[in-house]
């Protein structure tokens, strides 16, 4: 038992030494900045600040909480442990064990937070996932993306819907995009941005070979929220058309889809997987944004073109990831170096490991 209390010591020491990390003191006061707002009499009079303000206040107070309960718990335990060393108490032992396992690993992830200080960490995520070369195959591989990210957004507890889809001819997608919106939902995902490989047996092919895809990966910010910023109606130019994806009543009937192209940077944005044309249109205006936000942040000439559109090519030579399912299997980040051989865990959704290795790669870079 003794071992097992300089354990629980140690973490204790570890999360005080973690906390001047997790700015609480700012945090606090911010928290008691936005209380003091959200007490005043009109508060609620502009209803769209006063969700925003309501929901940082919310955010804070989470933020705040999960360490304040940590370090607590942590010294609770400490007790337990110091208790049953006194009473020759043996039977807690195992229980304690588990919780000082769950206490490292809460920590990890609360330590892992601190580091998605980024200006857009926390906004809502929005993915185009795009086939490139491959074929078939390729547009199949696009598919299983789509459905390994929705599962790993499910994993989180994050909210995830597609706004676009546009189905290939045999099998998979040619194109989507998803909204993610759960809470570090961009400070995750920005690590998917990239050309994703996939080398298999094609079930397309009769002759049973192996073949090589290629999808492409982006990632924005969702920037619904900016203040003091907004798409002016004649820098725009709205096309209608008729939906080919999913959607419900009047999807294929009624010219529903939205196209919308910003003119003075030719970004391209458009959504057709909601049942009305307004659905459509609030859409593909929540993504623009985005886009020409970024692009007017944008100092390089390169990332300016990723943001128009102007992607890298999803080819040999530029993959961030490669998917290896046959002759073995082997998923790799060609970034961060970190390899595993479940692949069908990763397709899964299990993604949290190949993500943090990478985020973990750009902060040690940027250290």
């Amino acid at each position: 038992m003794q071992e097992l209390i300089s354990l629980i010591k140690n973490l204790i020491a570890v999360i005080g030494d973690a906390l001047p990390m997790a700015k609480l003191d700012i945090k606090k006061a911010e928290l008691a900045d936005r209380q003091a707002e959200m007490s005043r009499p009109n508060f609620w009079a502009d209803n769209k600040n006063a969700s925003q303000t309501t929901k940082t206040a919310t955010d804070l107070e989470k933020e705040i909480s999960e360490w304040e309960n940590l370090l607590k718990e942590a010294k609770e335990t400490l007790f337990l442990a110091e208790t049953a060393e006194k009473e020759n108490d043996v039977s807690l032992t195992q229980e304690i064990k588990n919780k000082t396992g769950e206490l490292n690993k809460k920590l990890a992830e609360l330590k892992f937070k601190t580091t998605m200080d980024g200006e857009y960490d926390k906004n809502n995520a929005i993915m185009s996932i795009h086939a490139g070369a491959g074929g078939t195959d390729a547009q199949d591989w696009a598919e299983m993306l789509l459905r390994m990210y929705l599962r790993y957004g499910g994993k989180k507890s994050w909210q995830a819907a597609i706004i676009d889809r546009s189905d290939g001819a045999e099998a998979g997608i040619k194109s989507a995009t998803i909204e993610i919106k759960g809470k570090f939902a961009y400070g995750y995902l920005k690590a998917e941005a990239g050309v994703h490989r996939l080398v298999r047996i094609s079930p397309f092919d009769a002759e049973k070979m192996r073949h090589t895809s290629f999808t492409l990966v982006e990632v924005l910010p969702e920037m619904d929220e900016v203040s003091n910023f907004e798409v002016k109606d004649e820098e725009i130019r709205i096309d209608v058309f008729r939906s080919s994806g999913h959607g419900g009543q009047s999807v294929n009937t009624t010219d529903s889809a939205v196209r919308i192209k910003h003119l003075p940077t030719g970004i391209t944005v458009s959504c057709q997987n909601e049942r009305s044309q307004l659905q459509n249109k609030e859409a593909a205006m929540k993504i623009l944004r985005s886009r020409v936000l970024l692009y007017q942040q944008a100092e390089r000439e390169e990332e300016r073109q990723k943001i128009r559109g102007e992607f890298t090519e999803a080819t040999w030579g530029n993959q961030a990831r490669s998917y290896v399912i046959h002759p073995y299997k082997m998923v790799k980040d060609h970034r961060s170096g970190y390899e595993t051989q479940e692949v069908e865990r990763v397709l899964d959704g299990e993604l949290d490991e190949l993500i943090e290795s990478y985020l973990r790669t750009k902060i040690d870079a940027n250290s």
